[in-house]
């Protein structure tokens, strides 16, 4: 009696762990078809996400940089012993594009500016000085003959902003081409742009015909970077080597929570007509007894400017 309940012990233990066995196999293979099928549908939300990434329509976004920096000095070192400074420089950008079939229309802005406070003395009140002061705003718009080229008109206009807006301020009119060679990339080529330059009565400026080349690109870097770059030029017909100008900017960034990041905006430039008017100003001399060309290297310096600090992006 023992060894049948023995034996029938076994043959059910036994047929358990085999039915235990083929059920781990059933759910292996459930588990490996379901892994195999979420793989599948990842596989179309990618390319649908690409395809909304990618669908004609407007797509709109913004970008700011804020660089802050504060010190104090107390009796510290052989000079200026008592120094208090203020930095303050923040950038913004702003876009708004629209793609169609048959056209396209680009907007987009940008402002840097920056304030400075040196005080060597606590007992003097000294203001904040604008040291950095730009903003551009720009629209493009294209009619597509290809996937790769447009007929295209520009308006580009570029100001101080915080002290003398419009004085001067450089206002780029044209049409030519558009070349669309890879997506994000916009390459700009008008040879009919005129180049109008408003100011005041007693600075010295000159409105020319000329050739407008504009350049933009802007991509997703790994490690969550991103980075931005754009280069407007006007390469005058009437005096070439006074009356060009040109600014090139870039921004890198990237985004660690929620849209803030830490970002690095810096460029350069170079207008022969305000270095040209800065030294007329600072020399308090009259511009009929000097010439523009007159103006020696010294005198016309690269401008240049970066920005590192906190961003936020929308």
């Amino acid at each position: 009696m023992f060894k049948k309940i023995l034996l029938l012990t076994i043959v059910v233990f036994a047929a358990n762990f085999v039915s235990a066995q083929a059920t781990v196999a059933e759910l292996k293979a459930q588990k490996a078809d379901k892994e195999a099928k979420i793989a599948a549908l990842q596989g179309e939300a990618d390319a649908l996400a690409t395809q909304i990434a990618s669908f004609p329509g407007w797509k709109i976004g913004a970008l700011g940089t804020l660089g802050a920096n504060f010190s104090q000095f107390n009796n510290w070192g052989p000079d200026n012993q008592n120094t208090f400074a203020s930095i303050i420089g923040a950038t913004g950008n702003a876009f708004a594009n629209l793609d169609r079939d048959k056209f396209f229309w680009r907007n987009g802005a940008n402002l840097v500016v920056q304030q400075t406070k040196l005080n060597t003395d606590p007992d003097v009140s000294v203001d904040f000085q604008t040291t950095a002061d730009a903003f551009n705003i720009n629209s493009l718009y294209g009619y597509k003959l290809t996937d790769k080229w447009a007929i295209s008109a520009l308006g580009d206009y570029r100001t101080t902003f915080l002290n003398s807006f419009n004085n001067p301020g450089f206002l780029d009119v044209g049409v030519g081409a558009t070349w669309l060679p890879i997506p994000n990339a916009v390459v700009v080529f008008h040879p009919l742009n005129y180049n109008l330059v408003f100011a005041d009565s007693d600075l010295s400026y000159t409105s020319s015909l000329g050739l407008k080349i504009v350049a933009d690109y802007s991509r997703s870097l790994p490690m969550g970077l991103a980075w931005k770059t754009n280069l407007s030029s006007f390469i005058s017909y009437e005096d070439p080597d006074n009356l060009t100008n040109w600014v090139w900017t870039n921004g890198v960034s990237t985004t660690f929570w929620k849209g803030l990041g830490v970002g690095l905006d810096f460029g350069f430039a170079g207008n022969k007509q305000l270095s040209y008017n800065r030294f007329l100003t600072n020399n308090a001399l009259d511009s009929e007894n000097f010439n523009i060309s007159e103006l020696g290297s010294d005198n016309d310096p690269l401008q240049s400017f970066w920005v590192l600090g906190l961003t936020y992006t929308l």
